[in-house]
């Protein structure tokens, strides 16, 4: 098999490879024959000249993303292959069934074999976002393979990549080569590679919601939450629910079905807020009988009197890199300390980091420190995780980024 490009890793430098770890770093990589642009695909030989995988290089500290470990041709089939075998997880844990569910996570990164790609399956539309260039290259295959997949099921494809993949200097080989590919397609236009805009309402666990894949947060919805949102129509039954950082209002939905005698949801965007009030009617509630407001979440937080008997705490990353993770372990500890005051004797609190620059220890860390600041006796009931259509490798344990605790509070 040949390739535009090999890399020589330095010796000793293979053994994460062997066990199978997606990512090569930059100091491991020796000398290199072909050239080389940011996405190209290459082919990683041990210092000796053993093959030990294929991947997409890029510029920075992540030298290269593998996404095959046996040398094999890499062409549609191959990517076919590897979508069908993450639709088959999907279809074995029930989420291809429509019955209850159809929206869910088809391709989670390197928990798929995939690194640097996105794929959201919302109700017949595909969305995609590329964190890398080598994967934004192969969107017209990967496009082809969803086609394959689906069939008629399969509406629209939309490309979603601006938010993710910006460009670095670097020009992907594809752009200056062709000219001509500098419209759509090019990284910083969000745009529809098949089918055509069309409205976005999806059903999870029999729950209906409005789903805004162009203009939304992410790719449109928080997947991700679907098994801690049952968690939270689990105990939410004749209890006061505060949910900040509401977004889309998904908890608020499963909190009132769960019987809650009042739910009031909080974000800071408008847009957000008129989603939550969509997405009540969508489910047959008022929304007059569980107000929303238009406001700082953190703020509110510090600043209301009001008590509640469950919280849901689920805010944007603090922390996007390790390098600025203790002005996030600060912010945890006063979101969550503020959060416990506000809880009744015998509250609940659900409370979530989705930084993957925080881990699970640094976040018990901070939730130890929020419950010394509130001086409230705290127990742990769960401790949560993304949902199975999030899977993470046991090669890659860098996958789990979300981490949650549903705590007890006296």
């Amino acid at each position: 098999m040949t390739d535009s490009a090999i890399i020589f890793l330095r010796p000793g430098k293979e053994a994460a490879v062997k066990r199978f770890h997606p990512w090569i770093f930059s100091g491991a990589v020796g000398k290199t024959e072909g050239k080389l642009c940011e996405g190209d695909q290459v082919r990683v030989l041990s210092s000796r000249g053993e093959f030990l995988a294929i991947g997409h290089w890029a510029e920075g500290s992540i030298a290269v993303k593998l996404f095959s470990f046996e040398d094999v041709p890499v062409d549609s089939a191959f990517w076919t292959g590897k979508l069908r075998k993450a639709w088959r997880l999907r279809e074995q844990l029930g989420l291809t069934d429509a019955t209850y569910d159809n929206g869910y996570r088809l391709v989670f990164s390197e928990g798929d074999g995939l690194p640097g790609l996105i794929i959201d399956y919302y109700n017949g539309t595909a969305v995609i976002q590329a964190h890398s260039h080598g994967m934004y290259r192969q969107k017209e295959m990967i496009v082809s393979g969803l086609i394959d997949i689906y069939g008629e099921a399969l509406k629209a494809v939309y490309d979603k990549s601006s938010e993710t993949l910006k460009k670095r200097g670097t020009e992907t080989r594809s752009t200056k080569d062709n000219p001509s590919d500098e419209g759509p397609g090019n990284p910083s236009d969000n745009h529809y590679l098949y089918g055509s805009r069309r409205k976005g309402e999806i059903l999870e666990t029999g729950h209906r919601f409005r789903v805004d894949w162009e203009k939304g947060q992410k790719t449109g919805f928080f997947l991700d939450q679907r098994a801690n949102r049952m968690f939270a129509q689990h105990y939410a039954g004749n209890r006061k629910v505060l949910n900040l950082f509401c977004y889309s209002g998904a908890f608020s939905v499963y909190a009132i079905k769960g019987g809650a005698t009042l739910v009031h949801s909080v974000d800071s965007s408008r847009q957000a807020i008129d989603l939550v009030r969509e997405n009540f009617l969508l489910n047959g509630i008022d929304p007059d009988q569980h107000p929303c407001f238009i406001a700082d979440a953190k703020k509110l937080a510090g600043e209301t009197r009001e008590k509640y008997d469950m919280i849901i705490l689920d805010p944007p990353a603090f922390a996007k890199t390790h390098t600025v993770s203790n002005n996030a372990l600060h912010a945890y500890v006063y979101i969550n300390a503020a959060a416990l005051r506000l809880l009744n004797p015998g509250g609940l609190l659900f409370t979530f980091s989705c930084s993957q620059a925080i881990t699970r220890e640094l976040f018990n860390t901070a939730l130890y420190s929020a419950a010394l600041a509130s001086g409230r006796t705290i127990r742990v009931l769960h401790r949560l995780s993304q949902g199975p259509d999030h899977p993470v490798s046991i090669f890659h344990p860098e996958g789990e980024y979300l981490k949650g605790l549903i705590l007890a509070v006296e």
